[in-house]
C-alpha cells in the first residue's frame, strides 16, 4: 500500500514524546536499575510510584513507574503546543469516534486522554511543571549518561492502519519496511520533533509496547552501560547490541529492565526536519535494515512486549516476517 501524503497542516500541533507511564511490580528493584544503573534521575518518589527526568530535560518527568501487581504500560503522553491544541484534539477526535476524557494528572495541566485505533492508552497535555536545568551539573551523571527520551516503539496488528492515523494528525514517516510480496508496511517510523522518530511500529501482537528509547553522548556511554551491568548483576537483562541500525543509522542497546520492559539505548540518528524530507524504503528481507553490519535480532526482539493495561491483543493480519537469529 502507497505510504499516506504527509499532513504538514494537522489538526492539532503535536510538539513531540513526552514521557511513558510503566507499572512495575518492586519500586526499589526498579529503582535500582533506573537510577542507580541507567542513571535517570528521581523527581518524585513516594510508596506508589517514582518519577525521573533525564539529563537535558526540563519537564518534571518522562517516566513515571508505579507500582502494581503485574508489568505493564499505562499510557504514552505527548506534549502539544499550546491549550488550544487540547481543545481541537477533543474535538477532531470526538468526530472520529475515539473516546475521548479530561483526566487529572500531578505535575501537568490540563490533560486528554484517548486511544489509538489500535487501543494503545495516549494522553496529550500542553503544560507540564518545569524544573530547573542540570545538564551542567556534571557530578549527577550516571550509568548511561541519559540525556533525554527519545522514542517509542509499538507492535502493531496493522501497520498501515497505524500510519494512517498517526500520519492524520501530523507524524511524518521517516524510513519504513515494505513486505515485497504484499507492498504492505511490516513497520514504520514517525516523527514530529525532527529526528528520525516520536513513535514507530512493527508488525506483531498488539497492541503492545516494544520499547521506550533514551538519547545518550556517544557510543562510548553504551560501552560503559554493557561493563557496568554485566558486573553487577544484570548480565541477563542485556538483550541485544552493541550494533548500528540500518534503519535510522543510530547506534544501539536493547536491555531489559527486572520487570521485562524493554529499554533502548541510542545516539546518532539524523535530522528529518525539511517538509520534504523523502522517506526510506527497506525490503523486509534485508538483513541491513535491522543490524547495518548484519547480524540479525534475536528471536524475543519480535516476539515480546509490554502489554498495554486494560487492552486486548489481537494477531497482527500480515504474516510476513524477516530474517531471525536461531
Amino acid at each position: 500500500m502507497p505510504l499516506p501524503k504527509p499532513n504538514l497542516y494537522p489538526p492539532f500541533h503535536i510538539v513531540r514524546l513526552s514521557h511513558v507511564e510503566l507499572n512495575v511490580t518492586d519500586l526499589a528493584r526498579s529503582r535500582a536499575f533506573w537510577v542507580d544503573t541507567l542513571g535517570l534521575q528521581v523527581t518524585h518518589e513516594d510508596d506508589e510510584l517514582i518519577t525521573l527526568r533525564a539529563m537535558e530535560e526540563r519537564n518534571h518527568h518522562c517516566v513515571i513507574l508505579r507500582k502494581s501487581d503485574r508489568p505493564s504500560a499505562g499510557h504514552l503522553a505527548f506534549k502539544v503546543y499550546a491549550e488550544e491544541d487540547l481543545d481541537k484534539a477533543h474535538a477532531w477526535l470526538s468526530a472520529r469516534g475515539h473516546a475521548v476524557e479530561w483526566v487529572e494528572r500531578p505535575w501537568q495541566h490540563r490533560t486528554l486522554r484517548t486511544r489509538d485505533p489500535q487501543g494503545i492508552p495516549l494522553e496529550f497535555y500542553a503544560t507540564m511543571e518545569r524544573l530547573a536545568p542540570i545538564h551542567q551539573k556534571y557530578a549527577l551523571y550516571k550509568g548511561v549518561k541519559p540525556l533525554r527520551i527519545d522514542h517509542f516503539n509499538c507492535f502493531s496488528t496493522d501497520v498501515d492502519a497505524s500510519v494512517g492515523f498517526y500520519n492524520d494528525i501530523g507524524f511524518r514517516v521517516s524510513e519504513y519496511t515494505e513486505d515485497e510480496e504484499t507492498k504492505r508496511l511490516w513497520a514504520a517510523w514517525m516523527h514530529r520533533k525532527g529526528g528520525v522518530h516520536d513513535m514507530a511500529f512493527t508488525n506483531g501482537r498488539g497492541p503492545r509496547l516494544h520499547h521506550v528509547a533514551f538519547w545518550v553522548p556517544t557510543p562510548l556511554n553504551i560501552i560503559d552501560l554493557l561493563d557496568l551491568m554485566s558486573t553487577t548483576g544484570y548480565l541477563a537483562s542485556i538483550e541485544r547490541g552493541p550494533g548500528r541500525h540500518g534503519i535510522s543509522n543510530a547506534f544501539f542497546l536493547y536491555v531489559r529492565d527486572p520487570d521485562g520492559h524493554r529499554i533502548e539505548i541510542y545516539c546518532s540518528d539524523y535530522l528529518t526536519i525539511d517538509p520534504d524530507h523523502e522517506p526510506m524504503r527497506w525490503d523486509l528481507k534485508d538483513p541491513q535494515r535491522q543490524t547495518l553490519w548484519g547480524a540479525p535480532a534475536p528471536k524475543s526482539w519480535f516476539e515480546e512486549g509490554t502489554p498495554f493495561a486494560d487492552t486486548a491483543i489481537g494477531e497482527p493480519t500480515l504474516a510476513a516476517q524477516p530474517i531471525v537469529a536461531p
